[in-house]
């Protein structure tokens, strides 16, 4: 199975997170991108400060390769405003998909119309501009319970609100990939978590991040039926290695 066009290839990395200075983070995005491009992934998905360098190497080299960027990141407890600020700069930067974090912290503590409210606006945002609109849900944050409803949630809200035609531009997505678990715990997509979501985001595709590092792991979260797998380590999964990449 050809899994390229089904892979973001991800860099997420602050400069900080990396333990570099800025121009040499700037040059490992700039990697991510050229290989991207070379390989004819589906997506570069990069921090929003990196999605004109994206652009530009993209017309550059006359290449289809899509760009994402996120939104929020990577605890999504921004107000709604902000999140929108964020994403509009995005788009005018050239972005395709906008992966929100969603505020699951509130969703947790009940705060529900919070949450309705920012995927509402999140996505109508996205629609608008013709854009991909994934909303992260951080699954190793979240209860089997939590999983369910907040899949269902964000299906709720996108059904209600917006044309058949556009569900299939709206996802659920598992993982940023930076969350911080007890006791090594995975802290990205799982294949219990996966069916979770694939059941109760229906109609809306799900993107599996986080945690898929092999190509028979991809091969089975595309079976299952993933539209989009987000990994840092595409060409090594793609090649049908095992990737050491942390998300």
């Amino acid at each position: 199975m050809d899994i390229k066009q089904y892979l973001d290839s991800t860099y997420l990395k602050t400069a900080v997170q990396a333990g570099l200075s800025k121009s040499e983070n700037t040059v490992v995005a700039r990697g991510f991108i050229q290989e991207a491009i070379e390989e004819r992934f589906k997506l570069i998905m990069i921090r929003p400060n990196m999605v004109s360098l994206a652009k530009k190497m993209i017309v550059e080299a006359k290449s289809n390769l899509q760009i994402g960027t996120v939104i929020d990141f990577p605890e999504g407890k921004s107000s709604i405003d902000q999140k929108l600020i964020e994403a509009a700069q995005a788009i005018e930067n050239g972005a395709d998909d906008l992966d929100f974090v969603c505020n699951y912290e509130a969703f947790k503590n009940n705060e529900i119309e919070l949450v309705k409210e920012e995927i509402l606006q999140g996505t109508q945002l996205g629609l608008a501009n013709n854009k991909v609109v994934k909303w992260i849900i951080e699954v190793a944050a979240l209860t089997d319970k939590d999983i369910i409803q907040l899949s269902s949630l964000i299906k709720n809200v996108v059904v209600s609100n917006f044309q058949q035609e556009l569900f299939p531009k709206v996802f659920v997505k598992s993982s940023t990939g930076f969350y911080k678990t007890e006791n090594n715990l995975p802290n990205g997509a799982t294949i219990p978590a996966i069916k979770m979501m694939l059941e109760n985001a229906s109609p809306l595709s799900v993107k599996a991040a986080g945690g898929v590092r092999t190509y028979d792991e991809a091969v089975q979260m595309i079976q299952l039926g993933v539209k989009r797998i987000g990994t840092s380590g595409a060409k090594t999964i793609a090649n049908g290695q095992n990737s050491n990449n942390e998300y």
